[in-house]
């Protein structure tokens, strides 16, 4: 659990590991300041520098207050899984803002430009995680110690993650390797289907190397690339034009059959202080936070903060957090309360709006509360509307506090890769496959934990494509997963599916076919003449 804590407070410029020094005598004069002349000279620098990819995903940096990587009028704002969290989720029915700051409005109503700052946010980071990854693999290719082979073998794979967050978000991006070494260039543009088969062969070669299921959390092990490779192979069709059912199948399998994880018996412990792995069984990969070493408005200390509200929630209650609370930013639209919120279950017709804490849903997976109003009256309304959502905590799971407490920020992972998604991927795989049986077979254990009982079992006549896609709603909310989702089913732009403020009217229009990838900034498209910009924008 602890392997990565001391590495997140060390300092390192990937800028400063480059080749040209490699026949240098170069001794920095910070100890804790790692170079490229003194990388090799111990495996824990290897690891410490390894580290800094890890936090390059979830913190802005690592100098005095942050010392953010990238320079932002607010160094946490534009953090890597903030901002996808945001391009994930309040683009969709799950969630809505009601922040008032450059970017978020667009977000909301899918009315976003190429210069969009969560865009730019997310496309910068994602590049610099990269090029952390390629100077890292590209000085410790060769190495024969099996710890640095180890570390060579996470730093590709996430390489890989990242790269599979720029092949979802926008299609074709820039692409480098350890091979283009790090310095002042134009990068080449990789199309969509080029990137998969990139993404595919690299977690299939690293796959022997990584550690064996379940022993090496928080670093990635087997279990985290298989279950990339399961969750590529998932939106194969909307990436290459071709589906890989089969092969999505073969990955869930491999996770589910390792015996390494199983399902937490309670659903919320999987977003407790205390969820990870060894505590919590379910857990695969997720970002580790810690409410002493990685502090920052950033990764679940956000979510759950700008869900948070003085009116209409009890904070210590619901969330655990008692120093800068009150966001009240973040909350979802009535449209998902309905897929959420079984109502013909659980009340038998139009859901009670007395039950503001939905006390009688009978799934144990709702955290929500109705705020002022279930609707929202305009866009920019503030979060005093809508359904409130409760469902991450900075307490453990037996309401006691953390071990590394912090009054303001949280020590929950987020969680990236979890065993629940393991058994609805392969439910969607069988499905599509016609093993409609087996599909509804992984369906009801998802939820038997969501009900505690068999009360929520489906048949093979409840199974339809849509019923996938709403339990997937039901057991992954503001996890960042919806958009991708609601992509994959068709339903993100179209009119087949409307929520309230899509598109920028109150009870939801059609979007045009085009958002389903965002735009690659403005910026970039203006000063590489590599990159060709997204068809529609």
């Amino acid at each position: 659990m602890n392997k990565l804590k001391s590495i997140f407070i060390i300092f390192l410029s990937a800028l400063l590991i480059t080749s040209c020094v490699d026949d240098l005598d170069v001794t920095p004069k910070d100890p804790d300041v790692i170079m490229a002349g003194n990388l090799g000279d111990d495996p824990v620098y290897m690891q410490q520098v390894l580290g800094k990819i890890y936090a390059s995903f979830i913190i802005s940096g690592q100098g005095a207050n942050g010392g953010a990587d990238i320079s932002a009028s607010d160094e946490n704002f534009f953090t890597t899984m903030r901002a996808l969290w945001n391009l994930q989720e309040i683009t969709t029915d799950e969630a809505i803002c009601g922040w008032g700051d450059i970017g978020i409005s667009d977000l909301n109503t899918q009315t976003w430009s190429p210069e969009n700052p969560f865009l730019t946010a997310v496309y910068q980071r994602l590049g610099l995680s990269i090029t952390y990854a390629n100077d890292f693999i590209g000085l410790t290719n060769g190495d024969s110690d099996p710890k640095v082979v180890q570390y060579n073998a996470e730093a590709r794979f996430l390489r890989a993650l990242a790269y599979y967050w720029f092949m979802d978000l926008f299609g074709n991006p820039p692409f480098t390797t350890e091979e283009d070494g790090v310095g002042k260039f134009y990068p080449e543009q990789i199309q969509r289907a080029q990137l998969f088969d990139y993404v595919v062969s690299e977690l299939k070669e690293i796959e022997s190397i990584l550690p064996e299921p379940g022993n090496s959390y928080p670093q990635a092990d087997k279990g985290a690339a298989w279950m990339l490779l399961a969750r590529v192979y998932l939106n194969a069709e909307v990436y290459t034009g071709t589906a890989h059912w089969d092969d999505c199948k073969t990955y869930c399998d491999k996770v589910i059959n390792s015996e390494a994880y199983s399902l937490n018996e309670d659903y919320r412990h999987n977003f407790t202080a205390d969820n990870h792995y060894g505590a919590n069984p379910e857990m695969i990969f997720a970002w580790e936070l810690d409410g002493i070493n990685t502090q920052g408005a950033v990764g679940t200390t956000f979510i759950i903060q700008s869900c948070s509200d003085a009116e209409y929630i009890r904070a210590e209650d619901y969330h655990g957090l008692t120093s800068n609370t009150n966001w009240n930013g973040n909350r979802a639209r009535k449209d998902f309360m309905n897929i959420l919120v079984d109502t013909l279950a659980t009340y038998g017709g139009p859901i009670d709006l007395t039950d503001v804490e939905f006390s009688k849903a009978k799934d144990q997976r709702v955290f929500m509360k109705m705020k002022r109003s279930i609707d929202i009256p305009s866009a920019s309304s503030s979060g005093d509307y809508g359904i409130g959502v409760y469902k991450f905590t900075a307490k453990n799971a037996d309401g006691s506090q953390a071990a590394n407490y912090n009054a303001e920020f949280a020590s929950t992972d987020f969680p990236v890769f979890r065993l629940a998604d393991a058994y609805l991927m392969r439910a969607e795989a069988n499905f599509n496959l016609g093993n409609a049986g087996n599909a509804v077979t992984d369906i009801n254990i998802i939820r038997e934990r969501a009900y505690g009982n068999t009360d929520g079992n489906i048949t093979a006549g409840d199974l339809t494509s849509q019923f996938i896609l709403d339990e997937r709603a039901r057991e992954f909310y503001y996890e960042a997963q919806r958009r991708t989702d609601l992509v994959r089913f068709g339903q993100y732009t179209n009119g087949s599916y409307n929520w309230q403020w899509k598109g920028g009217v109150f009870e939801g229009t059609s979007t045009s076919s085009h958002l389903n990838l965002f735009p690659i900034p403005g910026d970039e498209v203006s000063a590489n003449s590599n990159i060709q910009q997204n068809t529609g924008y």
